[in-house]
């Protein structure tokens, strides 16, 4: 799973909509991953949604979890 997750951080750094983007490991639950990322808009999310390295992130990961993947959006709060 690190592995995939930075195989697609780096290339995700680099869209021209990308604010920021972080990879996260559960210190409590090690088998628990996390991606933080801010886009200018949803469209700018939506292109990173569709792009190569992201569809195969999307279909390595789904292979190496026991779950849905979950992707939630959320906006700041104070």
């Amino acid at each position: 799973m690190e592995d995939a997750l930075r195989t697609v951080v780096g290339p995700s750094r680099e869209e021209a909509g990308c604010l920021s983007i972080q990879a996260f490991r559960s210190d409590r639950d090690p088998r628990l991953f996390y991606i933080h990322s801010r886009w200018v808009d949803e469209a700018a999310f939506d292109h990173h949604a569709s792009l190569p390295h992201t569809v195969r992130f999307i279909e390595r990961v789904q292979a190496l979890i026991d779950h849905p993947l979950d992707v939630t959006r959320a906006r700041l709060v104070g």
